[in-house]
């Protein structure tokens, strides 16, 4: 191996160990929460008069000092959860009581099942919150900890929660801003076969995270449906809770792919693994084309050349349903919905405002969050828990729109508020992924 590229391998290797605490791990399940809701009465954080509601902010400048990797500004997080608090409260509040909005900051470096162990009992124990927005937490044991004490949460992760996990602990985890994932991975795999990825191809490449959910929804989703193209996957299951075997996995995964031949590759589970691989695949001397989504950051791919190779993302296309981290407001004005306009409207009123809508990726997850606990708990009264919360926001129906995506939908067996994606492609010209065709929904 040249000294350069084993200067790359050994600096891939680093990012992917000291960044996968950030950006990488699981989402566990566990049976029975939903035997704990009850319908009537207050939930935990419920007083007469106030609801607590705890926003937790990923801290990214360690990580990130090390990696090399650069992450836009997300502007003030315990700022921007006094705006919302101060705009809720105003209207009449969540349910009739004022909101009480507390700022958790998490720092991403120091990530491990036991740090969210303490997360979760800081938020549940100390706080007492009846909802948690969170973002970046990936360990396997987070939203089962908060399902078991009886607290909403509405998840802001790019992470695979499939339908199977929010079923089961239901009625206690939603995502106000992203699509339940069994819709993702069947719209996925459609688009890329529209767009005539697999023309040709008799094989692929599949980079996946391997957690309980992400491999249930490969089996039950993605195997058929690559059956079905006459396509054989090869794919790689990358244990993205142990640093060691995460490294390993990702190398390993090149050398397997280019010993086969492979040149199409996509991922599945999110958890930031694309970066990681593109960075790994070119130590390697390894290419493809790449399919990517939303789940896979592709703003971050475009943004970190010097770690990146962009000769890589050549040919790359994918979905699309977070413009926040899709394409650059140059190919899709900012703001551009009405929800965009408003949780800017209501940061604005506090004086926080944002120069790019990547700049504000983490705040439309926040506003779309308290957005959704306000919709859903006008009518409930003394009744306000998670259960009587869940029943009500099913009735939102269209109504709800995510300002971190584009369309939404609600309704009976849903736990997920996106409902629309636009296709995408890499540009050279601009050097960014840029939408390619109309806004498709995901369900309905």
């Amino acid at each position: 191996m040249r000294i350069a590229d084993r200067s790359l391998a050994l600096r891939a290797a680093a990012a992917a160990v000291l960044a996968v605490v950030a950006f990488a791990g699981c989402s566990a399940v566990m049976p029975g929460a939903q035997d704990k809701a009850d319908p009537t009465g207050p939930g935990p954080g419920v007083t007469a008069d106030t609801v607590k509601v705890v926003f937790v902010g990923v801290d990214l400048r360690a990580t990130s000092g090390i990696t090399g990797f650069k992450t836009a500004d997300a502007g003030d997080g315990a700022k921007q959860a006094k705006a919302l608090e101060a705009w809720v409260n105003a209207g009449g509040g969540i349910g009739g009581r004022k909101m009480a909005a507390v700022y958790r900051n998490y720092e991403a470096s120091d990530d491990s099942p036991a740090a969210e162990e303490r997360l979760c009992n800081q938020i549940t124990q100390d706080d007492k919150a009846f909802a948690v927005v969170l973002t970046g937490q990936f360990q396997a044991n987070a939203r089962p900890c908060y399902a078991q004490r009886r607290t909403l949460v509405l998840d802001a992760t790019l992470v695979a929660d499939d339908h199977e996990t929010f079923t089961k602990l239901a009625p206690y985890l939603w995502s106000a801003s992203y699509p339940d994932y069994d819709e993702f991975v069947r719209a996925f795999l459609a688009s890329l076969d529209q767009q005539g990825y697999f023309a040709g191809e008799n094989s692929a490449g599949v980079v996946a995270a391997d957690t309980p959910p992400n491999r249930a929804a490969y089996e039950r989703l993605a195997v058929p449906a690559l059956k079905r193209l006459g396509v054989t996957p090869a794919v790689a299951w990358i244990d993205t809770t142990d640093l060691g075997t995460l490294n390993a996995g990702l190398n390993q995964a090149a050398v397997d792919f280019r010993a086969k031949g492979i040149d199409r590759v996509f991922f599945l589970g999110g958890a930031r693994m694309a970066p990681f691989f593109l960075t790994v695949a070119a130590a390697q001397s390894f290419t493809a084309r790449y399919a990517l989504s939303s789940f896979d950051n592709p703003s971050f791919l475009v943004n970190n050349p010097s770690t990146i190779p962009r000769e890589g993302l050549e040919g790359a296309i994918g979905i699309g349903f977070n413009p926040s981290q899709d394409v650059p407001d140059s190919v899709y004005g900012f703001p551009a919905t009405d929800a965009e306009r408003e949780c800017l409207g209501i940061f604005a009123a506090a004086g926080e405002s944002f120069a790019t809508r990547e700049n504000a990726r983490v705040a439309f997850t926040y506003c779309d969050a308290v957005r959704l606990l306000r919709a859903g708990a006008q009518s409930l009264g003394p009744n306000l828990n998670a259960a009587g919360w869940s029943q009500a926001v099913r009735a939102l129906g269209t109504t709800f729109v995510p300002a971190a995506g584009f369309a939404g939908l609600l309704g009976p067996d849903r736990f997920a508020a996106a409902n629309g994606y636009r296709p995408m492609a890499y540009d050279g010209g601009c050097t960014c992924f840029t939408y390619q065709g109309p806004e498709v929904p995901f369900a309905g």
